[in-house]
């Protein structure tokens, strides 16, 4: 903006009005109606700009502005800190302005008159630059007018005392001429006044009505920020319906900044008492739009409504109905904590306000009594919202909210204690059982909440960095906790004892102690603790019960903590005890490789296998030699008198911890040759056993031996990559190709099963959190695969059956299919290339032979449609294409650059078809001089040699129905590598439940030379290298 003086003589020039030029005095005749069609825009092709030129007495002002005004940024706009400090000082200098001339010279009739039309017809443009820069100082210009206006009340409201103090006195006292002077200021402030509230009346009008519908957000929030100024600043002119309409239409905006200027304008009107009066009438108009926000989808939003909820609960007690109350209490179970935090302060600000009175008698107790009276009423109040609400179970949540607000009530721990240790006084009824029950959660929350903090699952918006002040607190905290607990934790287990669901929550306590207390190592207090957690022990084996027991031992047995000795002792005496019950219950169970059992000893063995496969989870129990103890079970596994799935279940359970704690110990037990070969012997066993029990007739014993073998052999996978070459390590297993073949098929069947299954499956007739339980329980089958395909256990041409189901169940497996991808594009970018387009070929050979066979369309056969879009899928996964490369060069050799279409090339004769025929011509001479499978990429990471006797095949445009036809195969050069794929084709294994069938084409997993023979053939099949 340019500015040059309008004339440089010593006398003033008649008034002219030249094209092109707005004097003042046209802005303020009224009769002059045409001064917007007077304001002609003019443009200069040589700067590309547009302009306008203001006559603003006595300066000639120049505004000019960029051609294309929508493409480009203006200062009110421009992020960082530039953009900031432009609002800032533009806001002060409107401020700074008001605040010189408010004795004089808004007061002249022209200054302030050339402003406001200036800003009025400005604010009104189609330019948005000048609508939002004139708009933002128009409104805060009337802010600056207000603060004026309140000025000149003050000063009439004072000059009126002082008048009245004048009319009192005597008439001695009294004086004429200054009574006089003094009425003669209140006029002359009041005129004053009424010329402010005027200014602003115009600019409300001109500005504010046309600009808080304006279609750019960020105008409608600078009105409505300021309007809510206004009413607070300078109520007796705007506090009242006419104005505080527009705040509640704006609550209904579809942009989200702008209600939250509206709920922030709120809470400073409801948060003065004395304007409540003149709020009435919204209240009772917009209340229910207010509760409604609560649920907003913008998170700041509801949080700034409940918290203006929570103002005018505390300001007013007859707002809010019982069912409000009820509706907005619920929200201590929501997901965002500022939002569960809010509603915490409003739910426990409830509590104190209906919390019991005092007894009759509360002058005759001492102030100890009457403290825990109030907590007692507190507490019962407390626990009868929770009983109330049947919303949700879980008292982490509600502890949580309530920390901030409530924190000194749920950490007196001695107060909480006491009432559950000691019996009710006469004069009171005390907690039921179920009270009780629910009470020990808060207790045990509040302990979780003081040491680890408010970081919950489920739960975001927690702060994730704490403090030195809070680290601070939090110490102090687990201290007094530790101290306390550690001695009355042994009472309350004995006194709850009888409720397996309390003492599971109790022993939960003792995994947050400190290990740096000097009350831990106080052995009266430890060695009473283990005895009751071993009473416990001796008296429920719920699952619950269990997991607490062995997690608390864990904690106890640390080596930082000062107990561990006795904790250590503890343990193993009680592992000790239940590995001789069930050495003495399996050698009468077992007699002729048949389990003999009877039911009641049945019963003790499985309770004996639930409290080892608890602690065997947690602590590395290799010492009792749990697996020779164990795997003769699932040697008779099938016998006519074999053990009962629930048996199995746990065996797999104890067997699948031995081996995973096995190999992660390798560094420190494996001293030796002969203790590397023991192991994986074990392992071998191990897979042999559970790739028997993946034919169970019980479903739960096939996932468990799926998910076991998944387990270890990740989990030998990776003690392979971490091992270190100088010390004794894991050797080298391979799996046989029977069981790769039976996993494989194994997730096909049982993760698989989708929308075309559910009207023949019992699923659908399951309530919705079954059938997520169902489709949870899915997503572990297959995530459990899909880790032996990234870590090279299986060979990553067996991805290739999982990514035909990636559209179809995308949904439900998109995000695990999509990382494997990912993952094996990061191992080998070449090989997940030809993964893909195994992938595409399997449907399409699926698709011809159903087409050729012209029968019944069978449900895993996709069409043509959808093959086309998996593709598509699958190029999208790329990204960047020229990082992939080597990718795309292999799908296009692999797919429809193939030898046989050399003889279509001759026909394309045209010059725009040349950079296509020159490119085949490169792809096909660069497939014959190498071995298209067997090339290595060359940012192929170093990884585990091939463990899978498959062989890798070349994948030619062949006319043949197959898959894919064996041409070459390419194998290690170890002894005993005699496989024959041409001799495997013509066997079939007929036993084996898991070999690929022939229907339907959809389950068809022909992998070339692996359908597999007897059991014995496949042992001499396996290639096993010893590192």
């Amino acid at each position: 903006m340019n500015e040059k003086p309008a004339h440089t003589g010593s006398t003033l020039p008649p008034p002219v009005s030249l094209s092109g030029l707005v004097t003042a005095e046209m802005c303020q005749n009224k009769e002059d109606s045409d001064v917007m069609s007077k304001m002609v825009e003019e443009l200069d092709e040589v700067s590309g700009l547009q302009y306008k030129k203001f006559l603003a007495f006595p300066w000639i002002l120049t505004v000019t502005w960029p051609m294309d005004t929508d493409s480009v940024e203006y200062p009110l706009t421009q992020a960082g800190p530039y953009g900031r400090w432009f609002h800032s000082e533009f806001c002060d200098f409107i401020s700074v302005l008001v605040a010189q001339c408010q004795h004089s010279v808004i007061f002249d009739c022209y200054l302030m008159n050339a402003i406001i039309s200036l800003l009025t017809e400005l604010s009104d443009s189609f330019v948005r630059a000048f609508r939002h820069t004139c708009t933002l100082a128009a409104v805060k210009l009337l802010s600056s007018l207000a603060g004026v206006a309140l000025s000149l009340s003050v000063g009439i409201e004072n000059s009126q005392k002082l008048f009245q103090v004048q009319k009192t006195k005597t008439l001695r006292q009294k004086s004429t001429l200054q009574q006089e002077r003094i009425q003669k200021k209140i006029t002359e402030l009041q005129e004053k006044r009424t010329e402010i509230e005027s200014m602003m009346d115009i600019i409300f009008k001109g500005v504010f009505l046309k600009r808080h519908r304006d279609v750019l957000p960020e105008i409608r929030s600078i009105c409505l920020e300021e309007l809510g100024l206004w009413m607070k600043l300078y109520s007796s002119s705007f506090l009242n319906d006419s104005y505080l309409k527009y705040m509640g239409w704006m609550l209904h905006d579809k942009v989200p900044d702008v209600r939250l200027k509206c709920v922030l304008g709120l809470q400073g009107l409801y948060g003065d008492p004395v304007l409540h009066p003149k709020l009435d009438l919204f209240t009772s108009r917009f209340k229910d739009r207010m509760i409604s926000m609560t649920l907003d989808k913008d998170n700041e939003v509801a949080v700034q409504t409940m918290k203006l909820l929570l103002i005018i609960s505390k300001t007013s007690d007859d707002v809010l109905s019982p069912e409000d109350y009820k509706q907005l209490l619920q929200f201590v179970y929501a997901s965002q904590r500022p939002l569960a935090v809010t509603a915490g302060e409003l739910l426990y600000s409830r509590l104190l306000n209906t919390a019991a009175p005092a007894s009759e008698t509360q002058d005759e107790i001492n102030d100890d009594e009457a403290q825990k009276q109030d907590m007692f009423s507190t507490l019962k109040a407390l626990l009868q919202f929770f009983k109330e609400s049947q919303l949700h179970k879980h008292v982490v949540y509600l502890v949580d909210s309530l920390w901030d607000c409530g924190g000194a009530l749920l950490k007196d721990w001695p107060a909480l204690t006491s009432l559950l240790l000691q019996d009710p006084p006469s004069h009171r009824q005390g907690f039921t059982h179920e009270e009780k029950a629910v009470l020990v959660e808060i207790l045990v929350a509040s302990v979780r909440q003081a040491a680890e903090g408010p970081v919950l699952a489920g739960r975001s918006g927690a702060k994730k960095v704490m403090s030195a002040r809070e680290k601070k607190i939090q110490i102090d905290d687990c201290t007094k906790l530790t101290e306390h607990l550690i001695v009355v934790l042994p009472d309350l287990l004995s006194k709850f004892s009888d409720s397996p669901d309390v003492v599971a929550s109790l022993m939960r306590i003792p995994q947050f102690f400190i290990p740096q207390c000097p009350k831990a190592g106080n052995t009266q207090a430890v060695s009473d603790l283990l005895a009751e957690i071993g009473a416990v022990l001796g008296r429920h084996s719920g699952p619950a019960v269990l997991e607490a027991a062995a997690r608390t031992y864990l904690s106890l047995c640390g080596e930082e903590t000062s107990c561990c000795s006795a904790a250590h002792a503890a343990r193993d005496s009680v592992v000790q005890s239940w590995a001789d019950r069930l050495t003495a219950l399996l050698q009468d169970a077992l007699k002729a490789d048949t389990f003999t059992a009877d039911k009641e000893h049945t019963g003790d063995i499985l309770l004996t296998l639930k409290k080892l496969r608890a602690f065997h989870n947690c602590h590395d129990l290799s010492r009792w030699n749990l697996f020779e103890l164990l795997s003769p079970l699932l040697s008779v596994e099938g016998s006519e008198r074999g053990p009962p799935p629930e048996v199995l279940l746990e065996v797999l359970q104890c067997l699948c911890y031995s081996m995973i704690w096995s190999l992660n110990t390798s560094g420190e037990s494996l001293s030796s040759r002969d203790k590397a070969v023991a192991q994986r012997l074990q392992l071998r066993l191990f897979c042999e056993r559970s790739h028997h029990c993946l034919s169970h007739s019980e479903p739960s014993v096939r996932q468990q031996a799926f998910l076991g073998v998944c387990d270890v052999l990740t989990a030998h996978s990776y003690q392979l990559q971490v091992w270190s070459p100088t010390s004794f390590g894991p050797l080298l297993y391979t799996t046989s190709p029977k069981l790769q073949r039976a996993l494989l098929t194994f997730i096909c069947q049982h993760a698989f099963v989708g929308s075309e299954c559910d009207s023949r499956s019992s699923v659908s007739e399951n309530s919705e959190a079954e059938k997520l339980e169902d489709l949870h329980r899915r997503r572990n089958l297959l995530a459990a695969f899909c880790k032996l395909i990234m870590h090279g256990v299986l060979e990553m041409s067996m991805a290739a059956e999982v990514y035909t189901y990636y559209m179809k169940y995308y949904n439900d497996f998109g995000d695990i299919i999509k990382e494997t991808m990912y993952r094996t594009r990061q191992t080998d970018k070449i090989e997940s290339a030809r993964t893909l387009v195994l992938c595409l070929q399997q449907l399409f050979v699926r698709l011809k032979r159903e087409q050729e066979s012209g029968g019944r369309a069978h449900p895993g056969v996709q069409t043509f449609t959808s093959i086309k879009e998996l593709a598509r899928r699958f190029a999208l996964t790329f990204g960047d294409l020229v990082k992939f490369r080597e990718c795309v060069v292999v799908i296009h050799r692999f797919s429809y650059l193939q030898k046989h279409t050399a003889e279509h090339v001759t026909d394309l004769r045209e010059e725009r078809w040349q950079p296509l025929i020159h490119y085949r011509a490169s792809l096909l001479a660069a497939g014959e001089g190498e071995d298209a499978v067997s090339n290595v990429s060359s940012d192929r990471r170093p990884h585990m040699p091939n463990r899978s006797p498959f062989y890798k095949q070349k994948l030619e445009g062949s006319k043949s129905p197959g898959l894919f036809t064996p041409t070459h195969s390419k194998v290690s050069k170890v002894q005993r590598s005699n496989f024959s794929p041409s001799r495997q084709e013509k066997t079939t294994d007929a036993a084996d439940p898991f070999s690929v069938p022939v229907e339907p084409p959809a389950k068809r997993l022909n992998m070339g030379g692996s359908d597999g023979g007897t059991s014995n053939e496949v042992e001499n099949d396996t290639v096993e290298v010893e590192l």
